[in-house]
This record gives structure tokens, sequence and C-alpha cells, in this order.
């Protein structure tokens, strides 16, 4: 999972009303994480120490004068430079207090960018594309630049890469439509040029992180698209002068609905994860911006953080923080990003020690995944190429599936449904089924008529859709009031928002009992319900032999859990916590309750929408919950065999929740009375459970640490006593 904390405002904005750029032209980090340099586009440079939001330094060039490259910080002299207008490279320290009196040199050609590193010498970019080292070109300011770019070529971004001892400097130039991507290493100052796929349009943002001998280039198209081209660490030889062909893979598609972004950026935080900024979240409305988390390898949503004001598509990021200039301000988020793994990704596993018999098809595009290392470029190059074919046959289906499902019958559509997802192959699905699920729901909301269920199922239940795909989805299952879809959404969707889940609990339990038993639902589940509710307490009585660990004794009802009893006596539950309780709910409204303790959740998210309940249904859904513990309790020994249940974790933490958000509600109620003593009684049953479960560790640690008997030649008998 990934995770975006509480932000804070590092500095204000100067930005006039209706304005479309932040004023910053660049940050650069000052020595550490918790300083940066920050630079307008107007005429100042400000370092700000980010821990306590406060500037340490400010400096100004004069009136006519103009800042053209954002300012950085050299480690090894602890020196600031900057370029202005155009070819003056400008250098201070913190004691200086005028940029006028600091040194500065003026060199023979235009200036792009001066680009720094850590502990590395800083190096210069000319706008013809000649790169130099800072200090080797003020020891000889005019000295002839090579021109390397024609006149018309412009560069549109760069950036310098640092891995290990090795440096190379990354920029990306137009030169009538088409873009080029150009590497030099500064180690033997080599250059090699790559043509860039689909330069029909032009990418809004450009990032680079290096990673298992590459360098991974990404870029962000107003259609919502994330590319990630591949280019070795190692630049191939003899190639001076040539143009090499680099082609891309598509990462990520974002669900942007109509229309096209216009200010949005893309930054990689690891190997699986891609912070976006300027795209709308797929549950908010039109109009409203996010900063958001995605992870690439499942293609779900893992974090998003509503920015107010407007976005200017610029985002930086350092140190697990997040710069990111919104309205009036500049806003630093910090982040939190775990190894991905399809655990992580879905939050809470589902199923904790089970076992699944069908797993799950992965909703990434495994192929470009699991061929990432691959050394030989050949290879990717075929694979490439053959997954474009593939992926250019389906899209040719799904566009004119589209086209039938917008105008044609259910019965119509489900027939052709039927034939494409039995013919279409893993990568083309994967793509495919996302377009096909939003046009379905789009014509259901415009079309109330027409609500084709069999196959908003067949599409769920290939296990390629998420809810980040299409948010809508579930929503229309609400209103429809189709639990069974709601059912299978929740089985299989890893990225449910938790306002959605509390919308689906509400409904559940809102919806009369004799409704719900008519509607078809998944078979195990079902199954499992009948089963757990057909135990009889004689049955179980025969069946248990030994103390069950999570039972009170009647006597630690009374007293504290340090009561002694003796090993043949047979735990009791309190009065309130009987063992032949009934179900409260019917059976296929105890199926659906499963489904929600099992979907994964942040409890800080949850508990805000908890509280939207009403008192009937939290005291109805706490009886489901104490009715679920019982009946954990009489099955500790013969669990029932089931594909899905909720586990004793799922159930204690439901019951947290739920108390924390309607405490008041629940003391003033008289006929939540009977219930809360109950609730009480099984938590103190838990706690001794663990506390018996902490003093075994104990024990066994001491047992671990004691060292063995010497003598061992004779028989003996040793007697352990834990307690």
């Amino acid at each position: 999972m990934a995770a975006l904390f509480e932000g804070s405002t590092l500095c204000a904005l100067s930005v006039a009303q209706n304005c479309t750029e932040s004023g910053i032209e660049g940050i650069e980090l000052k020595g550490d994480d918790d300083h940066v340099v920050v630079t307008d586009s107007t005429r100042s440079i400000t370092v700000y120490k980010v821990s306590d939001q406060k500037p340490l330094g400010s400096w100004t060039v004069k009136q006519g004068q103009r800042i053209t490259c954002p300012a950085v910080y050299n480690s090894k002299t602890r020196e600031y430079v900057v370029v202005t207008d155009d070819k003056v490279i400008r250098v201070w320290k913190d004691d200086d207090i005028s940029l006028d009196k600091a040194f500065k040199a003026t060199v023979s050609s235009d200036v792009w960018r001066v680009h720094s590193a850590p502990d590395q010498e800083p190096v210069v970019l000319f706008r013809r594309g000649a790169v130099q080292l800072l200090d080797s070109l003020l020891a000889e300011p005019q000295q002839d630049v090579e021109n390397i770019l024609s006149e018309e070529e412009v560069i549109r971004w760069s950036t310098l890469v640092t891995s290990g001892k090795q440096q190379w400097i990354l920029y990306i130039t137009e030169h009538k439509g088409e873009h080029c991507l150009h590497v030099q290493s500064l180690g033997n100052m080599s250059r090699v040029a790559y043509r860039l796929e689909g330069t029909g349009s032009t990418s809004l943002s450009y990032s680079v992180s290096p990673r298992s001998g590459n360098l991974h280039i990404l870029s962000l198209y107003p259609d919502g698209c994330v590319y990630e081209s591949i280019v070795p660490m190692r630049l191939p030889e003899g190639v001076e002068g040539k143009v090499l062909p680099l082609p891309r893979t598509l990462l990520l598609m974002l669900p942007l609905g109509e229309g096209e972004l216009a200010s949005a950026s893309a930054v990689p935080l690891d190997s699986a994860h891609v912070a976006v900024v300027g795209v709308p979240h797929p549950s908010a409305g039109a109009g409203k911006d996010y900063l958001c988390i995605w992870n690439t390898n499942f293609q779900t949503l893992q974090a998003g953080k509503e920015m107010a004001g407007r976005i200017y598509g610029q985002l930086w990021c350092y140190c697990g923080k997040l710069y990111v200039p919104h309205g009036k301000a500049l806003s630093v988020i910090p982040f939190e990003c775990q190894k991905s793994s399809l655990a992580a990704a879905m939050g809470k596993l589902k199923q904790p020690g089970g076992c699944e018999l069908n797993p799950p098809v992965p909703v990434a595009s495994w192929g470009a995944v699991t061929q990432e290392q691959t050394s030989a470029s050949a290879v990717e190059t075929r694979k490439n190429r053959l997954t474009r074919k593939s992926q250019g046959a389906s899209a040719i289906a799904v566009d004119q599936l589209i086209e039938l499902i917008k105008t044609g019958s259910e019965d119509q559509v489900h027939k052709a449904m039927t034939s494409f997802l039995s013919k279409s192959d893993l990568p083309g699905l994967q793509l495919a089924v996302g377009n096909l699920a939003s046009a379905l729901v789009t014509r259901s909301l415009e079309e109330p008529s027409f609500y084709p269920h069999k196959v908003l199922v067949q599409l769920v239940h290939t296990k390629c859709l998420c809810h980040s795909v299409c948010p809508d989805l579930l929503k229309l299952a609400l209103e429809k009031k189709d639990s069974a879809l709601c059912q299978f959404c929740l089985q299989v969707f890893p990225d449910i928002p938790e306002a959605i889940t509390c919308a689906c609990l509400k409904a559940f339990l809102s919806t009369p009992d004799s409704e719900l038993e008519t509607v078809t639902l998944e078979t195990d589940s079902v199954a499992y319900m009948e089963g757990l509710s057909a135990v009889t307490v004689q049955e179980k009585e025969e069946n248990e032999t030994q103390q069950n660990g999570f039972s009170t004794p009647a006597a630690a009802e009374e007293n504290s859990s340090e009561a002694q009893h003796p090993l043949h006596q047979k735990p009791k539950l309190a009065s309130s916590m009987s063992l032949d309780m009934t179900r409260p709910v019917g059976l296929h409204k105890a199926v659906l309750l499963n489904e929600i303790l099992q979907t994964p959740y942040s409890d800080s998210f949850l508990l805000p929408h908890l509280k939207d309940l009403s008192a009937p249904q939290v005291i109805l859904f706490l009886q489901y919950l104490q009715f679920l513990y019982v009946k954990y309790y009489q099955e500790i020994n013969t669990q029932v065999p089931a594909l899905r249940s909720p586990t004793m974790t799922q159930i204690i933490d439901w019951v947290c929740m739920l108390v924390d958000a309607h405490f008041t509600v629940l003391v003033m109620a008289p006929e939540a009375k009977e219930l809360l003593a109950g609730l009480h009684s099984f938590v103190k049953a838990q706690m001794r459970l663990f506390t018996g479960l902490g003093k075994i560790e104990g024990s066994l640690h001491a047992l671990k640490k004691a060292k063995p008997s010497k003598d061992n030649s004779q028989y003996s008998i040793e007697v352990i006593e834990l307690f």
C-alpha cells in the first residue's frame, strides 16, 4: 500500500487571478532533505527549512534582470549557482547579501539549465545541446561551445541522473513535431540520441529513475496514458550521428472520462508506484484536482488527496516528500510506499491463512513486468512489437463492441461480449475490460431501461477490473439494488474506497431480508453460512475436549484474569452470549455482511463514514458480529470448510470501529445495554487469550536461552513448569 500524510504549506505563491502558471521556476535540495532552494520565475531565490516552514535566506536580482533557470546548490563548495539573462552565471554563498556583488561570469552561448547532484560538480547544459562541467567553464567563460542541435531544435526537458559514481545528462528535444531523447554520459562524454515513439502529441511531463542497470523514462500524455521507455546505462558504441528508435510500453492508463489533461505531472516513487497530480480522482466529481499515488503493477489507486485551487502541472519528489504548487500555496506532502505485492495492493488479505481455489487473474500487464530485467535488448524489441500488434488487433474489436453497446439490445450485447471474452488474450483483455465496463455503465446511467446485469457480472468475473478503472460500477449496482453484483465487486475489487464500502453496508442493512432472499448469491459463501448456522450446541459439547482460548470462564467475569480453574473444567461464556443464539439477520444478508467484513479498508478513512449509519443499523450489525463471534467459539476445533469467511481479527476490528463511531448512541440506547454487556465479555476473553499467549511466548524464549544439562549419561526425568 501507499499513503499520503498530512502536509504543510511551505510558502505562499504570488499568482495573479486566472493565471495558468505557479510562478515557481524550480525546487532543488540544499545539501540535506530538510532544506530546499525555491526559485521563482521573476527575480528571487529563497532557501527554506522544510520542517519549520520558514525562509532562511533570500536573494533578488536587480530590476530589469531576469532569472532564466532554477538555482542549484553545490554541496562540494557550499555555493549557490544560478543563470540570469541566459548567459550570466552567478555564484554566491549564504553570507553574501547581494547577488550583484557576488561572483559572475558571462558565457558565449545561451544556457538552458544548470544541474547539480549531492557531492558532485554542477553541470551546465547549453541550449544548443553542449554539456560542460561548471568549473572548467568558469575557468574560461568565453570559450567556444559546440552546437549539437540544429537551429530549429528546441530542448523541452532535461535532468541529471546519478547512480553510484556514474552520471548522465538526459534532455528531450522537439523538432517539427518529432521528439528525441539525448543521453550523455559524463564519465566518457559519450552521447546517444533516441527517437521517441508516439510523437503525435506532446507529453505533459517527463521523469526518469535509474533501476536495475537501466534508465527508466516516464512520460504522461494528455489522454491519461503513462508510458515507460528503457535506456541501458551502458550506452551503445559506434552510433555517433545516428538516431536510434526507442520503443515505449504503456505503464498506466488513468481514468479520465471525457476530455483531456491540460496541466498534470507524473513522478516515479519506486519501481511500482507513481505519483500523479492534476488528474481527477475516479470517485470524485468533475472540477476537482487530486494528488494520487498509483500502483503500476496492479493498476490500482493507492492514495489520493484533494488539492485546493488550480493545479499548475508541477510536481517534485525529494526524500519521501512531494512538493506541489496549487492555488496560492506550495505544499509539502510526506508519503510512504510499501513494497509492491498483491497483499499490499489489497490492503488487508481477504483470506489470511486460507487458500483460494481459483487464483485471480492479475490486473496488471504482467508481460511488461516480468520481462523488465531481460538484458537482451533485441528480445525486448521483438516482444514490444508483438505486444503492440496484438493490442492493436484487440483495439479494433473493442471499438466495434463499444459501438454495439451504445445502441444494441441487452441480448445482442451479451452474445457479443461472451464471444469477445472467449477469444481475447490476457494482455488485450486487461486493457479492454475497463473501457467496456465504462461504456456499459455510461449507457445504463443515461438509459434507465438498459441494465445488462449478466454482462457486468461477466466483466467482473474476468478479475481484470478494479474500482479505480470504473468507479461508477458499484454506484450503479447500489442504485439498481443489484446485491449479487455488489457481492462480486466486493470479492474482486482490491481498491474500493471506504465511502463506497459504507454505502454498501448501509444498503445491505436497510434492505428487508425477504427481498434479499430472492437474490442469487455466490454459492460457497451461502453454503458456509448455512453450515455455520446448522451447528447445534449438543454437537459441539460432544466434540470439544480441550479448553477454548476464545472463551471466558465464569469466574473470570466476576474476578480478575488470574483466577485458577481445574484443567478438566469446561469453559463457559457469559449468560449474555449463550451458545444457542439465533442469527439476527437472514441468510443472504449475512453473506453480504461477510463480504463487507473482508473488504480492505483504512481505519482513519472508514470511521467518518461509519457515523452515517443509524442507531438501529449499528445495533443490528453489532448483534450479527456477536453472533459470528459465538459461532467461531463453537467452531474453533472443527471449522466449516469455506472459500470465503471472515476471520476473528476482522470481527473484532469491526466491533471496535462501530463502538468508536457510535459510542454515545450505544450508551444512551436502552436496547443496546445487553448487547454491550455481551461485547464486553468477549473483549475480556480476547485479552485473557493474548495474555496467556504472551506468557507462553516468554516461557518459550526462556527455554531457548536455558543451557542444556551436561550430565546426560544416565536416565533422568525433567519437569518443565510453564506457569
